[in-house]
């Protein structure tokens, strides 16, 4: 579960290392190419809303399975693209099937012993924390050495490859919902109206992910300005965010033990240091390294913080719970990205940090004036 949801997760990150040279290749704005990273989160978010509620109603291996060869058939398409409207549209198709990750941390905190569901939960998010990151290395190197094209090659070579592991290992998990899938859909809205918990921790991720997507979008623009480095350097910064899955294990145990709104009231002050840090490392390396540890360990821990309370409030409708938390997600994280490619022609790297440490001050905000409601028991 664990390596296949950080493979798959890759899949909606690759793009972003890439983004100057696709810019390039179509003669295009970078904030025009700016457009694939943030239709493929808009793509992401549209397939969680649509397709991660059938895992409460539709076996979840035999989901998952059919799924994969969407994958295949996006990355495909996003390696053949013949101009940059076909790259956007690509991008959004990708991210409306890698959903694969959204079915499987349900299944993990389902299968997990109560006792212990933050700690699995902690450890799989590990794995896609570790895809996150090291999808950008890897991205940033094969671009730099062998075109953007070919990374979506190999990335098709690597699902068929799990589609194969997924379905010899993984075992099933029938669902429990009996209704149709008019009825499941409706009780989103039921979810999001009868859980304070569920929305307030959605809306805490969302702008956490937001802080996220405005920075790694960006850092390539950056680089390009201040340093004169391109995407094998852009990426090489996952490899200091990968200190962060290290945090996104520890946070998965402290979540079964310490009280999750002290957790979260750290791991949020996290966010809002490292874009402090930012601002003032637009021409240092080791700057701008110690803020990426900083900001991955704060998104990632608030993350596993946020999904420790949403999967404790119904068993039955943890895919739909999943769901609404991760639709808010990444739609935040969306929102990051076009506010960064939008402010980025005129005000830069400062305006970046500008988004970062507003979107994290108010998240701040939210979690300290809703503390009775996130304190209260289930």
């Amino acid at each position: 579960m664990t390596l296949t949801t950080g493979l798959v997760v890759a899949n909606l990150y690759y793009n972003q290392p890439l983004l100057h040279d696709m810019a390039e290749t179509f003669h295009v704005s970078n904030g025009t190419a700016g457009q694939v990273s943030m239709l493929t989160q808009i793509g992401y978010a549209v397939g969680m809303f649509f397709v991660v509620p059938l895992a409460d109603m539709v076996e979840r291996k035999r989901l998952m399975l059919i799924n994969f060869a969407f994958v295949v058939a996006a990355l495909l398409l996003t390696a053949l693209a013949p101009n940059i409207d076909i790259l956007i549209l690509s991008g959004f198709l990708l991210g409306c099937t890698s959903i694969i990750p959204q079915l499987l941390v349900p299944m993990a905190a389902h299968l997990a012993d109560p006792a212990e569901r933050g700690k699995k939960i902690g450890f799989i998010m590990s794995g896609l924390l570790i895809g996150i990151l090291l999808s950008r290395t890897l991205s940033g190197f094969v671009g730099a050495h062998l075109g953007w094209r070919a990374m979506f090659y190999i990335a098709g070579g690597i699902m068929m490859l799990m589609w194969l592991l997924v379905y010899l290992l993984l075992p099933k998990v029938e669902p429990e919902y009996k209704g149709n899938y008019g009825k499941l859909m409706h009780s989103l809205i039921h979810l999001v109206k009868n859980e304070p918990k569920l929305r307030l921790a959605s809306l805490r991720g969302a702008l956490c992910f937001a802080c996220f997507s405005a920075f790694w979008t960006s850092l390539v623009f950056m680089l390009k300005q201040n340093f004169n480095e391109g995407s094998d350097v852009a990426g090489a910064f996952g490899l200091a965010g990968a200190f962060g899955a290290i945090a996104a294990g520890l946070v998965g145990r402290l979540s079964d033990r310490m009280d999750s709104y002290k957790l979260s009231t750290i791991t949020l002050a996290l966010v809002l240091i490292s874009f402090i840090i930012f601002w003032f490392s637009a021409y240092s390396i080791a700057g701008l390294i110690a803020g990426v540890i900083i900001m991955d360990m704060g998104v990632q821990a608030t993350h596993i913080s946020n999904q420790s309370i949403i999967f404790s409030l119904d068993p039955a409708a943890r895919n739909r719970i999943n769901t609404v938390y991760m639709v808010t997600y990444f739609i935040g994280g969306a929102t990051g990205t076009f506010l960064a490619t939008r402010i980025w022609g005129t005000y830069n790297w400062p305006g970046i940090c500008a988004i970062g440490i507003i979107l994290s001050a108010v998240a701040i905000v939210i979690h300290l004036i809703t503390r009775k409601t996130m304190q209260r028991a289930v």
